[in-house]
């Protein structure tokens, strides 16, 4: 399937801002399943400055310096992705026991080297014996790593409640694990959290999904988010994606865009300001399904 998406990003400032310095993960990552075929970065004011690199994680990384004085900071990306079909579960059979990849990855084999940055806790995916006894309930023993981890995802999309006035960027996992509330990211983290407490590695992975606007209704323009799903290392099939926001495995409606060890290696605009006083932010996505890609 080939996919248009639309991203913008408006900021609007009290006070005249006289410099800004922006960083930007928007450009789609190349996978084995996923190609960009073509991505803009338009940007008003004008950036003095502007540059592109690869940081440590792969991700495509965009920087620009604004030096013009301005009330508004209005940022679009505009991207074209064929996105192939991914494995289903059944394709998993040999998924080997859990505790045998968490020796692998404790006793730091350097086979596994890859997943060695995404096995410790971060400020905002701590680890505790609360989040792996949530995983264990799971994880029983010798069961399949990918198995478990389905069950584990579907353990989060049963047990909590999809509620965006219930977190926010800084409401920390214990918080998340009583209330049983939150969003797609807060889930993503959940999840990252009991997994590395018991000692396996994940990557928080960004990016969209597409949403189906009900039965007869058009779809909606600028309607649609960002998502965050998690990639759990598995060493015979490498990093296999899971959404338990929607309880599934990551197939064709997904978008991959970056992916690191939590929200905060991968958040989609961040920066510093000079001036501005208070800020409101205004965000609108928009993905279209257009075409099945032809090889």
């Amino acid at each position: 399937m080939r996919y248009q998406v639309e991203h913008q990003t408006v900021y609007s400032y009290d006070l005249p801002v006289i410099q800004s310095q922006q960083l930007l993960h928007l450009m789609p990552r190349q996978t084995p399943f996923q190609q960009c075929v073509s991505f803009t970065l338009a940007c008003e004011p004008l950036p003095a400055e502007q540059s592109r690199r690869q940081d440590f994680f792969g991700n495509n990384n965009d920087y620009f310096t604004i030096l013009t004085p301005h009330q508004s900071l209005e940022v679009t990306s505009r991207f074209q992705v064929d996105i192939q079909p991914r494995p289903q579960m059944a394709d998993f059979v040999q998924s080997p026991p859990w505790e045998q990849v968490q020796h692998l990855l404790k006793d730091q084999d350097t086979q596994h080297l890859d997943a060695a940055p995404y096995v410790y806790a971060t400020t905002r995916v701590t680890c505790s014996e609360a989040l792996a006894s949530f995983a264990l309930s799971c994880f029983t023993p010798q069961r399949p790593l990918l198995e478990a981890a389905m069950a584990l995802t579907q353990k989060i999309y049963s047990e909590f409640e999809f509620d965006p006035q219930a977190t926010d960027i800084s409401t920390p996992l214990d918080t998340v694990l009583k209330g049983r509330r939150g969003v797609c990211q807060d889930f993503a983290h959940l999840m990252l959290g009991a997994l590395r407490s018991i000692g396996l590695a994940c990557r928080y992975v960004s990016g969209y999904i597409l949403t189906h606007p009900p039965a007869g209704q058009p779809r909606l323009v600028g309607a649609d988010a960002s998502h965050a799903w998690v990639s759990v290392y598995c060493p015979v099939y490498g990093w296999v994606d899971f959404d338990p926001t929607n309880n599934c495995l990551v197939q064709q409606e997904h978008i991959t865009v970056a992916w690191g060890r939590d929200f905060g290696d991968v958040s989609p605009m961040r920066g510093v300001v000079l001036g501005g006083g208070a800020q409101q932010l205004t965000v609108s996505v928009t993905v279209t399904p257009l075409e099945y890609a032809v090889a």
